[in-house]
């Protein structure tokens, strides 16, 4: 019984999500074929011209865009920003710094605020949690 390794291939579009790309914006030949795993890590690792100009300026997917403003994908459409974006856009925005964004940052600084209180908490109940362990195999 012989066994063969078959080649990971993904969807451009799977692709484009794990290079930070907007997928509309790739060449042709990227947008037709299927990725092997390989192919993705080449790309990672020396990427071409294409992609270093796409990762510069855009045009970036929502989850780029969101991140570059420092708010939430939702914070996005509630801002009204439902197209992808190019670097110059951000820029833009980022001067503007409209009463839409300033409030989807600070909301944003809230969610971080509490998820790092969360851990704590979580963090301290643990600590507890073993103390209490250690003492009873101490008795």
């Amino acid at each position: 019984m012989t066994s063969h390794q078959t080649t990971q291939t993904m969807k451009p579009a799977t692709a484009a999500k794990k290079l930070g790309v907007y997928l509309e914006a790739t060449p042709a030949e990227f947008q037709e074929g299927v990725i092997s795993r390989s192919e993705l890590n080449a790309l990672q690792a020396d990427p071409p011209e294409w992609l270093v100009e796409l990762r510069r300026s855009g045009p970036h997917p929502r989850p780029v865009v969101a991140a570059k403003l420092g708010v939430s994908i939702s914070g996005l459409a509630r801002g009204g920003i439902t197209e992808p974006l190019t670097t110059e856009q951000i820029d833009a925005l980022k001067q503007e710094l409209p009463e839409w964004l300033q409030k989807e940052r600070a909301t944003q600084a809230e969610v971080r605020k509490e998820a790092v209180r969360i851990k704590e908490k979580n963090e301290e109940k643990n600590e507890e949690k073993n103390e209490e362990k250690d003492a009873k195999r101490g008795e």
